[in-house]
């Protein structure tokens, strides 16, 4: 039957006085009373009449906040369908009711919640689980009902979910907050779920790691709905009409892009543990709406419904136990091998058909609609009194079991659980509504949220050049650039980027409820590219980056140059909102080099900038007044009243920001000690002399020996590669090292130890008048240093200062200002490790890494390497570093920059890391060295020398050479007077030039891995060598290496060292490697074994069986034999592949197919007498003559093993996976139902 949405009321004028009491119901009105009583007799009926809160069952008496609002839905629906189809009064008095029924649940939610403000406080710095909100409390008493360790109640969806109901039942006009408290309090859960991006919670499903043993993990549904909490809470009054500013909430917009971008990266995986899950119908659908790629909506829905999809509805995620028959309800864990016991039966959850069904409402797909309607019809229960009611899943009786198995969605279920279900009932009603008109879709989401996806018109970056100075701006004027100075843009106000995080800082503070307001002091490129009002002035903000206390990256012109680029590109793809974002570029006196030209990278910058586009992004550039009306424009109001007070205090506030900022100059003039200083550039620098050198000799290179970067000590294969060629050292005309890596001409013999006795026998005055008496960067640094070891930061060293006392500390920050100004990197990096400094955002830039489910670790490998799995605080993240590199303060340094490059590369160009799971830092530090000692054919010691003295610009350039796979070759430069890391377009060097200058080539060539990528193994018998014709498909990629480039000694070698340092894997390793356990016994890495009950326990997909096979592989120590170890283990998964009835008759090492490989190697070698006759095929020939063979090395190869076999190419005839090919039709223990009759594989490979 089809019912009428009129509210039409029809009139009977003939009607008596009594029959005009009374107006007849419309077919809406009837069928509205028909939902109304649905609602009553399956939600509000179980709705506590005191707290107004919805018990988990009529046996549990305890309020699940996710619950609560999801049960809620519904009602808040129904009140929406009555305030439109209001037939009478009494319409109107439901709609009231229903609504204020809303405001109760929600309300006592919130009190339940503030009530446990402190540990809203505590867990903005700690984050931990046990100081989390909880996530259940007393149905009537709305006190907390188990232990803070008793639970997981660390669920950062269901407070985001809270939030983003609040937001739009805010915007449809109900009032839920009522004073400025709940505001504050409000706030402060912005700055709970804000950094949702890297917190591991216990997810949507309360257990975390699905073996449900208490393992909290990262989720992306958690990371979806805190997203779109913040985005849709952001500038929302939450007094709705009757509001002010100091009722609005403020959400940072750097904070909701990593949320997004973490999203992006997670989909359409949810954890670690749970390669899907359908937690995540609600983050690409309503209520979230959290992902704005529709691609990326399309994969995960798709993921969902192929991989858990069944006929009674949807799995919550591969291999769930919870209510099967096989479950033991008597245990509260599983055991990992049992989850495979639970395939193909778990339990199927209707409701999630219903968010299917919203789904294609919002999208306007009636086909998917009707068949999700009618799947959700075939399996709804009725009652007896008529009532449709949802139950919680469907579980697979125990006597249909293997049945099932044999054929999945063959069975008949039976429901389970609570019927009706108050989330999923909540949900069907919705549906309901929907579907008959009574709600339209923007009603429930009046917030629009369901048009994120829609293309955004291209974002244009405003770009403002300002001089901090008049002499700085009358420097550029006579190289053409015309800009204002910072004081002639009034009455705009530009301020530095930390006192907007001062500002930000302001925000929900209470003393009532003892809340301190935002926690974090960064503040991102999204919201300084705002600008600010704040009663009649607008203030305007500079990038942090430019902050010159933000670490010492601010000194490299170039680097900053480079970032600048970057966050235009960021902003292209990152800007969000209404107004173009406005970006300050600010030049001062180091944007000049030291004779005065305007810095070069600048030039280039300002000139492609005047073309109108700039890093692929639409520039225009001018002055703030000339953007002020295109800008986004932000409001400060917050700051007019306290929400303790009341009061509007501007004088108040505007004293506290002048105080800020004069604080911030004050710290800038403070007086230091004077060091002595070379003052003309012609005259030489005054040294200390020969008898004083002699006389602290064990104080000469001091710093050096505390150095852990190792090159050539552990690197037979560099060094034999090396000896070929002719070994040339950096040196001067007189034939000394640069003073950039050395204090004196004695340093390169002191390094001996230094005893206790020779401490003690130097007088620290002595060395503190000597330390007067030097020019010498270097020399003052030996002995500062010495001074920091011996005597500590704040010794009084009694020198005089205009400022009084000069401590020890002074002294080096002192040095470390000196070093900035005249780049001397490395020491720039030591003595920031002395005085402690650190990245301020260090701590996100090792979470971005983690989030994009990368294992990060730090300190050497052959010393004290230190894996680093979740997010950490920044003091103790610092302190961790510190302790991986003990003494070595100028690696700790070295190491949290090449942290922050690398979440600055996974941000950008994430594509670097799609085949590493593990980044670990200090091998990666080691291979830029030997990259150094390679190109520049220099010894270990003066590499790393080299390598610390990289600008920060370089560091981050040859970084990204090494991630990208390119070579990296030597050449003469012009006269550049430090070595630099420079692109190929460089210009060629010069001859006549007193000193020979270094920079790096690329020459850009694929991965070694990638010949992994495709299939087949036979290779034809062409011409010899490791540069032979590859096998179609799989090993095509060596056949164009060898094509296209020149035969190159060592090339190989360093491809796999590269790779090997770098944990690069081929694409699709680990569910291959899962696919090769499946069908086998177990396998031996490295003498540890791979169990194959592993799969057994996680699904191919999995996170956590990628991080235990890659936990396997790091026990290999040598990054080339690691290398082999994977060729070796791609072999077998293709011959699994390509024989799916293979199978294995016992265990097997993988040590033994590369041995095995290795003497088919030999064997060639000695046949057609090899370059590896000379070595370690001779001495396999003199063995075989003699005995039985063993495979040696005799040319110093990792493992035993040739440099020759390492430096042959994977395919051609004698490449390394042709031999291990040939190996392994001998040597594994396997049964092939193809073989011929003698029981031998046939193999192609000749």
């Amino acid at each position: 039957m089809e019912f009428s949405r009129s509210a039409s009321i029809s009139l009977d004028n003939n009607a008596t006085g009594l029959s005009q009491r009374f107006r007849s119901r419309s077919n809406s009105g009837v069928r509205l009373d028909f939902y109304q009583r649905l609602v009553y007799k399956t939600i509000l009926k179980y709705q506590d009449p005191v707290s107004g809160l919805f018990p988990g069952s009529a046996d549990v008496h305890d309020a699940w906040i996710r619950d609560n609002v999801y049960s809620v839905l519904s009602v808040w629906a129904l009140s929406l369908a009555y305030r439109k189809n209001s037939d009478l009064d009494e319409d109107r008095a439901k709609c009231y009711e229903l609504q204020q029924r809303c405001i109760k649940n929600m309300r006592s939610l919130l009190i339940c919640m503030v009530k446990q403000a402190a540990k809203v406080e505590k867990f903005k710095k700690t984050q931990s689980p046990l100081d989390s909100l909880h996530a259940k409390y007393g149905c009537r008493t709305l006190q907390t009902v188990v232990g803070d360790g008793e639970y997981g109640h660390l669920q950062v969806d269901a407070v985001s979910l809270y939030l983003l109901i609040l937001a739009q039942m805010t915007a449809s006009g109900v009032q839920v907050i009522y004073t400025l408290d709940e505001v504050a309090f409000v706030q402060n859960l912005v700055f709970y779920v804000e950094a949702a991006y890297r917190i591991p919670d216990y997810g949507v499903w309360e257990r975390g790691d699905k073996t449900n043993h208490g393992l909290p993990e990262l989720n992306s549904s958690s990371v979806g709905m805190a997203k779109a909490a913040l985005e849709a809470l952001n500038d929302l009054d939450l007094f709705g009409a009757r509001g002010g500013p100091a009722s609005v909430i403020h959400c940072i917009p750097d904070e909701t892009q990593k949320c997004h971008a973490v999203l992006q990266s997670m989909l359409p995986r949810e954890s670690n543990s749970k390669e899907v899950d359908a937690a995540l119908l609600c983050v690409i659908g309503y209520p979230a709406f959290a992902v704005e790629d529709p691609d990326l909506i399309h994969l995960t829905r798709h993921t969902l419904i192929d991989k858990l999809q069944g006929r009674y509805g949807l799995r919550r995620f591969l291999r769930d136990g919870y209510r099967t028959c096989r479950e033991d309800s008597n245990r509260l864990h599983y055991q990992p091998w049992e989850l495979k016991a639970f395939e193909n039966i778990e339990c199927e959850w209707p409701m999630f058909f219903c968010y299917l069904l919203l789904d294609a409402y919002f999208n306007n797909d009636t086909e998917a609609a009707q068949q999700y309607w009618q799947m959700l019809e075939d399996i709804i229960v009725v009652t007896d009194d008529g009532l449709k009611v949802l139950p919680e899943m469907y579980t697979v009786p125990i006597d249909k079991i293997e049945a099932e198995l044999k054929s999945p969605h063959s069975q008949d279920r039976c429901p389970i659980g609570r019927i009706p279900f108050l989330w999923g009932q909540s949900l069907y009603i919705l549906c309901c509504l929907i579907r008959e008109g009574f709600v339209a879709c923007g009603e429930i989401d009046p917030l629009c949220r369901r048009y994120i996806t829609e293309k955004k018109p291209d974002v244009v970056v405003q770009v403002v050049l300002l001089a901090d100075t008049e002499a700085v701006q009358e420097k550029l004027r006579k190289v053409g650039i015309e800009v204002q100075t910072v004081n002639e843009v009034s009455p705009i106000e530009v301020y530095p980027a930390r006192v907007l995080s001062y500002i930000y800082g302001q925000l929900g503070k209470s003393r009532k409820l003892a809340l301190s307001g935002r926690p974090s002091s960064e503040v991102g490129v999204l919201s300084t590219s705002t600008l600010y009002q704040l009663h009649d002035r607008v203030i305007a903000f500079m990038p942090q980056f430019l902050d010159p206390e933000h670490f010492y990256l601010s000194t490299d012109v170039s680097l900053l140059v480079d970032m600048f680029r970057t966050d235009i590109a960021f902003l292209k793809s990152n800007w969000r909102m209404l107004g173009r974002p406005t970006i300050i570029l600010e030049f001062s006196e180091r944007s000049f080099d030291s004779d005065g030209k305007f810095h070069p990278a600048l030039a280039a910058t300002y000139r492609k900038g005047k073309t109108g586009y700039l890093h692929g992004a639409r520039v225009v550039l001018g002055s703030l007044s000339d953007f002020l009306n295109t800008s986004c424009i932000c409001t400060l109001q917050f700051l007019d009243s306290s929400i303790d007070t009341g009061k509007i205090s501007r004088k108040s506030i505007d004293k506290n920001i002048r105080g800020y900022i004069d604080q911030l100059m004050s710290k800038q003039r403070i007086s230091k000690p004077s060091l002595p200083t070379q003052t003309h550039k012609e005259m030489s620098k005054r040294r200390l002399s020969r008898d004083m050198r002699s006389r602290t000799g064990s104080i000469a290179g001091l710093i050096r020996r505390g150095r852990s970067i190792q090159v050539d000590t552990a690197d037979p294969g560099m060094i034999n590669i090396r000896s070929r060629l002719p070994s040339q050292e950096f040196q001067t005309e007189d034939g000394q090292l640069p003073e950039n890596f050395h204090t004196s001409s004695v340093d390169k013999m002191m390094f001996q130890d230094m005893s206790e006795k020779e401490k003690t026998e130097l007088d620290p005055q002595e060395l503190l008048d000597m330390l007067q008496m030097t020019e010498s960067l270097g020399e003052q640094a030996e002995i500062i240093y010495f001074l920091y070891l011996t005597q500590g930061l704040n010794w009084d060293t009694r020198m005089t200062s205009r400022s009084g006392k000069v401590t020890v500390g002074d002294l080096i920050r002192e040095l470390y200002e000196k070093a900035c100004q005249s780049k001397k990197w490395w020491l720039v990096r030591h003595s920031a490790g002395m005085l402690d400094k650190r990245v301020e955002d260090l701590a996100r830039a090792v979470s971005d890494l983690i989030v994009h489910q990368k294992q990060v670790t730090v300190g050497m490998p052959s010393d004290n390497e230190i894996t680093i799995t979740r997010p950490l605080p920044p003091d103790e993240l610092q302190h961790l570093i510190r302790n991986a590199y003990k003494a070595d303060s100028s690696t700790a340094m070295l190491t949290q920059e090449l942290l922050m490059y690398l979440a600055m590369f996974v941000r950008t160009e994430p594509e670097l890391f799609h085949d590493l799971l593990r980044l670990r830092v200090g091998l990666i530090i080691q291979i830029m060295a030997t990259e150094l000692a390679r190109a520049l054919k220099c010894k270990g010691e003066e590499a790393s020398d080299y390598l610390l003295n990289l600008s920060p610009y370089e560091m981050k350039t040859l970084l990204h050479h090494i991630l990208s796979g390119k070579e990296i070759g030597t050449r003469e430069e012009g006269e550049a007077d430090i070595l630099k890391v420079v692109p190929v377009t460089t210009k060629a060097g010069r001859s006549g030039i007193a000193r020979l200058r270094k920079s790096i080539q690329l020459n850009a060539y694929e991965n070694v891995t990638d010949i992994f990528g495709g299939r087949g193994l036979s290779v034809p018998a062409s011409k010899a060598g490791a540069g032979d014709t590859a096998a179609p498909g799989g090993l095509g990629y060596a056949e164009s290496m060898a094509s296209d480039l020149p035969e190159k000694t060592g090339r190989w070698l360093r491809r796999r060292r590269l790779d090997g340092a770098l944990n690069r894997l081929p694409q699709d390793f680990y569910p291959r490697i899962w696919s090769l356990l499946e069908k086998s016994q177990g396998i031996y890495i490295c003498d540890v074994f791979l169990n194959p009950s592993l799969t057994n326990e996680m699904t191919a997909g999995e996170m956590k069986f990628a991080i235990h096979v890659e936990n396997i592989l790091s026990t290999v120590a040598q990054p080339e034999y690691r290398q082999l170890l994977l060729e070796a283990l791609m072999v077998l998964t293709m011959l699994v592949e390509y024989e799916p009835k293979c199978s294995f008759s016992k265990p097997f090492y993988v040590k033994s197919l590369v041995d095995a490989a290795y003497r088919v190697f030999l064997k060639d070698q000695i046949a057609g007498e090899g370059d590896a006759t000379m070595c370690c095929a001779k001495a396999e020939l003199l063995q075989s003559e003699t005995g039985p063979s063993c495979p040696l090395s005799r040319c110093g190869g990792a493992a035993g093993i040739c440099l020759h076999f390492y430096d042959s190419a994977p395919s051609g005839r004698y490449g390394t996976m042709t031999c291990m090919c040939r190996a392994a039709a001998v040597e594994l223990p396997m049964h092939f139902p193809t073989a011929t009759a003698e029981g031998l594989l046939e193999c192609n490979i000749s």
